[in-house]
């Protein structure tokens, strides 16, 4: 069962995502005006038995983030072992991951444009798993970490490049601007380690294959992400992890292959689903 945001009718719902339309839930629910407090209350199976017996309410919605109101966003960076070497500085595998925030503004919804700045034309691409936090926890075990998690998404995690380069130890500015990048097009509810395990992901522009790896490959997989987050704060229901993108990034082409208004992105990983965007000029 897909679980997403949506708008239609003036409204914004949530509902479950099918073939044939959304079937809209949050009327069912007031006790959870948001999937967050869905999220934060365990509902994901309540939810599956209502749509079980709904019928389709909207065939005409907008995609919206799929939580946006999530109430805080954690980037893991260079997580692949051929990003690494992009960097071409010799360096071997970190011995600590890198991280960085992201505010839930920086995204749009699926089927919904990626904003190309005035200031700077170097919107780039990240194709990533998301993981959502179902349950509370400090210092989680390696092994006990899948038991935290309530849901995944798909995140094109867009970029400004020259903008990360704006200092010396941060990159939050080129990671922030307004709906420059994705998270959608919905929520899976996780229920066995074979949706992360076992997952390919597959970065498209315009249809050409810009990366392609798979999970198992990371240098800090999501078990140890969800370890080493939690050992300096406390994972809190809602919570969203971006878990590293492969390589094949636009900035690390020969001249780099930034987005261009008219392009369209697609990422995709079986069992979750595919966040397809496209880019457009900001309107001032």
């Amino acid at each position: 069962m897909r679980f997403s945001t949506y708008t239609a009718d003036g409204n914004t719902w949530y509902g479950a995502a099918t073939d044939k339309g959304m079937i809209a839930l949050s009327p069912e629910f007031p006790q959870w005006p948001t999937l967050l407090e869905v999220v934060r209350d365990n509902g994901f199976d309540k939810l599956e038995a209502a749509a079980a017996s709904g019928t389709v309410t909207h065939t005409d919605f907008t995609y919206e983030m799929v939580m946006p109101n999530a109430p805080r966003i954690l980037c893991v960076g260079v997580n692949f072992p051929d990003r690494n070497a992009e960097y071409k500085d010799g360096s071997a595998q970190p011995k600590y991951m890198s991280l960085f925030p992201r505010f839930a503004s920086g995204f749009t919804g699926h089927q919904c444009n990626l904003v190309r700045p005035p200031e700077n034309h170097t919107l780039d691409y990240e194709g990533e798993v998301a993981i959502v936090i179902g349950k509370a926890g400090r210092r989680i075990t390696m092994d006990n970490a899948y038991d935290h998690i309530a849901a995944l998404t798909l995140c094109n995690e867009g970029t400004i490049r020259d903008w990360v380069r704006h200092a010396k130890f941060n990159v939050t500015q080129g990671k922030n601007w307004d709906k420059s990048g994705a998270m959608g097009p919905w929520l899976v509810p996780f229920k066995d380690a074979k949706q992360l395990d076992d997952a390919h992901i597959i970065t498209r522009v315009n249809g050409e294959v810009r990366q392609d790896d798979v999970l198992a490959r990371m240098m800090f997989p999501i078990r140890k992400e969800i370890e080493y987050i939690s050992t300096f704060m406390t994972l809190q229901p809602g919570d969203i992890i971006v878990t590293g993108t492969p390589t094949g990034a636009g900035a690390r082409f020969d001249p780099p292959k930034y987005l261009q208004p008219g392009d369209t992105i697609e990422v995709e990983v079986e069992g979750i689903g595919t966040l397809k965007n496209g880019v457009e000029d900001e309107v001032l």
